[in-house]
């Protein structure tokens, strides 16, 4: 991909006589005066434009880099030069040490995740050398159209970032101390891009809309961020999302990886149509409606959810987490407060801490896709389960049940419920403070000891990066 650049960076340690990883660089601002409802359009400037060009009615300013990494893989500046844009402050500053998770995926289980986080999705400080700085006003939208790094900082009413870039463009938002309230439209909208990465600093963010969305001609932006592409969330520091309808919503795939996401909404607290993927971060939810969701109404061979780590507090007054295919728990630290628990057709818990309260069923293995058999399997973790009074299951299966290893620790009137069968081949499992070791149905209908595989399985999904 052709791109004009400036090396800003090379040309700063030059003249300073410093090196470039040494180099904090000279601090610099540019600021214009603001007026309501000003509209910034971003995208690629020529090699021999000014480093910043600010439009009229837009403040904008320059910030000390607070951490950064080159990328070595989907990377979006890397070995480029400055990028300029009709508005904003391009600069070139020294890096620090990156930072970067570690996935702890699986290939054996029901989803082959070892392609589901990429290096740069992992990376939790993004490279600033070359970013583009805004500070954001009460009624100004930004648009990103180009590829790059932005830094957006500032406290603003009736504002917002509108990505409209490229189909094979990466673009990463870095978050850094940023507030915006709105009445009715996204903080956040991605409307296209390859992928999306919003990156916070160690900084608290507050993202909120206060009355009802209204939709953007056939869109329904009905989240305080919406993406109708892929979008990774990672970085040091926090979001405070506060929401009348969703709180995250992405048309694709929606990773999160890193960071502190407190979600506060009237309906899904994240929802996606392809996959939810977790490796790591802090995600705290109350919901209305479901905490995670997803569900893709076209192909019922995806809508699936994947944790391999991380911390997820779950208080919804629906599902704790629903995916329409496979809920594989490989890992992580899960307590979910919810009507339903964990809900999927495909079940499988491989690894893990899982505390689950429900009202209804603590993990339900529905039909709701034809790719795959009705089923829960239970391989590692520790998963307690405790059931309120009435016609409530801790383990509800439509297909059949499969407990071989790790500890289900269930307190409830009925601990086993499934259709065509179950089958103890290893592992713990106490009811009501005894071990049993036994899966006993509810409804004494079910087919004992089941014979065959686990049917319906499809082979690894693999993950669109």
């Amino acid at each position: 991909m052709k791109k004009n650049r400036m090396y800003v960076a090379a040309a700063l340690a030059m003249t300073m006589g410093l090196t470039l990883a040494g180099c904090i660089g000279n601090q610099a601002e540019s600021t214009a005066s603001a007026n309501t409802g000003s509209v910034l359009v971003v995208n690629a400037a020529s090699e021999n434009s000014n480093a910043s060009s600010i439009a009229s009615g837009v403040s904008s300013s320059l910030f000390e880099s607070l951490f950064g990494g080159s990328d070595s893989e989907e990377t979006s500046t890397t070995g480029s030069s400055a990028k300029t844009a009709t508005s904003g402050t391009t600069t070139s500053t020294s890096t620090t040490a990156e930072i970067t998770t570690t996935a702890n995926v699986t290939s054996t289980g029901a989803l082959d995740a070892t392609d589901f986080f990429s290096k740069r999705d992992l990376r939790q400080t993004a490279d600033l050398s070359e970013a583009t700085y805004y500070t954001i006003t009460d009624g100004q939208t930004i648009t990103i159209t180009a590829e790059g790094v932005y830094v957006l900082t500032g406290s603003a009413e009736n504002a917002q970032i509108i990505v409209e870039a490229g189909d094979e463009d990466k673009v990463q938002l870095v978050l850094d101390g940023l507030t915006i309230t709105n009445d009715s439209t996204p903080c956040i909208y991605v409307k296209s891009a390859d992928k999306v990465f919003i990156t916070t600093t160690e900084s608290e963010n507050n993202l909120t809309v206060t009355g009802n969305f209204t939709a953007d001609g056939d869109t329904n932006t009905d989240a305080v961020i919406f993406s109708k592409d892929d979008l990774v969330l990672n970085g040091l520091g926090t979001v405070n999302i506060s929401s009348t309808d969703n709180g995250i919503t992405c048309k694709d795939d929606l990773k999160v990886t890193g960071g502190t996401w407190n979600i506060t909404c009237a309906s899904d607290a994240m929802e996606a149509n392809d996959s939810i993927r977790i490796a790591d971060g802090t995600i705290n939810i109350s919901s209305k409606k479901d905490g995670l969701h997803c569900e893709n109404d076209e192909d019922d061979t995806v809508g699936y959810v994947y944790i391999c780590g991380g911390t997820l507090n779950v208080n919804a007054k629906d599902d704790g987490i629903h995916a329409e295919t496979v809920l594989q728990i490989d890992d992580g630290d899960i307590t979910v407060s919810a009507a339903e628990g964990l809900e999927g057709t495909y079940v499988q818990v491989n690894g893990g801490d899982v505390t689950i309260s429900a009202t209804d069923d603590g993990i339900n293995g529905a039909r709701k896709s034809s790719a795959y058999t009705a089923t829960i399997e239970v391989n590692g973790g520790y998963i307690t389960i405790a059931m309120g009074q009435g016609d409530t299951d801790a383990v509800d299966a439509n297909g059949y049940i499969y407990v071989n290893g790790g500890t289900l620790d269930i307190t409830g009137q009925s601990a086993f419920d499934y259709d065509m069968g179950a089958q103890y081949n290893g592992g713990t499992i106490i009811v009501n403070g005894t071990v049993t070791n036994t899966i006993t149905n509810q409804m004494m209908g079910g087919m004992g000891g089941m014979m065959g595989g686990m049917g319906g399985q499809m082979g690894g999904m693999g993950g669109r990066r």
